[in-house]
């Protein structure tokens, strides 16, 4: 059966079709939207107490994700999924988002339903009201651009800044599995853990508000460009250096196992993948703070990696001995 194209469907139609989605899986909007969907900005009350934390990303055809084998649930699904992970590395609980579609003449209105349904349900299960954004058609790739607010209270805020020589390096949850994900995907499967690591990655927003809430963390980020990008980036910030032991990273099995099976290196899987997990430094004085994290947390692994030290460099530790950290992933490189 042949969709609707967009051409035939109209911009405002678009638009009407859109807000009756938004409007029919998000059942009703929070009392401190004052204006949502409709207007020419959306309004929204500032909670008590806290600061607004405001974060913006983007997804794009052919960069961040393959339409020839990611569905397109899973394209709104990750779209929203960057941005939350950033309000988690802040500490920052999610309140609100505004989305953007650059779609090019190519896809139809049903498409257009199934990459709302992914990123509509992600919202709905962190109660994230979408208030608003834009659509307009592009003659190259299809871009969906997520603009996300949080809310932190201000002695809670989380930063990359704050690291100090000393302090223990950790990170949540496991490492490699989006980047295994993706080259199985591009390989032609189509199920699996790390294949849905790669589609749906987890925000880790309790893990950032407990950080947070107990002060357990000096420093954070989250690692949507692998973590060699990551441990660099808190390096630079804090003006610290920090060794890595490459021992003690969390690797799932079905990373090992799928690299034992196909060659390569599993850490540089590790070092590059889009897991949305998050990495952070500890001081030895607050590590009661983080087995209150941990207790409260349950199921989700928190794993110590690594060390802060003195000077700059930033070192892998292995068995032969240390090298530099291998990079993570760099957008124009």
């Amino acid at each position: 059966m042949t969709q609707l194209s967009l051409s035939s469907l109209g911009e405002r139609a678009l638009i009407q079709r859109i807000a009756a989605k938004i409007a029919a899986q998000l059942t009703s909007q929070p009392p401190w939207v004052l204006i949502g969907p409709g207007d020419d900005a959306a309004v929204i009350e500032p909670e008590r107490g806290t600061h607004d934390v405001l974060t913006t990303d983007a997804v794009v055809e052919g960069v961040h994700f393959d339409r020839a084998f990611v569905p397109w649930d899973a394209v709104g699904y990750r779209a929203l999924a960057v941005n939350l992970s950033d309000l988690a590395a802040m500490g920052a609980r999610p309140r609100a988002a505004l989305v953007s579609l650059v779609l090019p003449d190519t896809i139809g209105a049903d498409d257009v339903d199934r990459l709302l349904d992914g990123l509509l349900a992600l919202a709905a299960e962190h109660r994230v009201a979408v208030v608003g954004g834009n659509v307009t058609r592009s003659p190259g790739p299809l871009v969906v651009d997520v603009t996300a607010i949080g809310s932190v209270r201000p002695r809670r805020i989380l930063t990359r800044a704050g690291a100090r020589p000393g302090d223990e390096i950790w990170v949540t949850g496991t490492l490699g599995g989006a980047a295994v994900g993706l080259q199985i995907l591009r390989g032609g499967g189509r199920e699996g853990a790390e294949i849905e690591r790669y589609l749906r990655p987890i925000p880790r927003i309790r893990a950032g508000l407990l950080l947070g809430r107990n002060r357990a963390a000096s420093s954070t980020m989250d690692l949507s460009d692998g973590l060699g990008d990551a441990v660099r980036q808190i390096a630079e910030a804090s003006a610290v250096g920090m060794t890595i032991d490459a021992a003690s990273l969390p690797l799932s099995d079905g990373v090992r196992e799928w690299h034992a099976s196909r060659g390569g290196d599993p850490l540089a899987s590790a070092m590059a993948a889009d897991d949305y997990e998050l990495l952070f430094t500890v001081r030895p004085s607050q590590r009661g703070r983080l087995r209150g994290v941990t207790r409260q947390l349950g199921q989700l692994a928190m794993t110590k990696i690594g060390v802060v030290t003195k000077g700059r460099d930033v070192l892998l530790a292995e068995a032969a001995g240390t090298r530099d950290l291998p990079q993570g992933f760099d957008h124009f490189q």
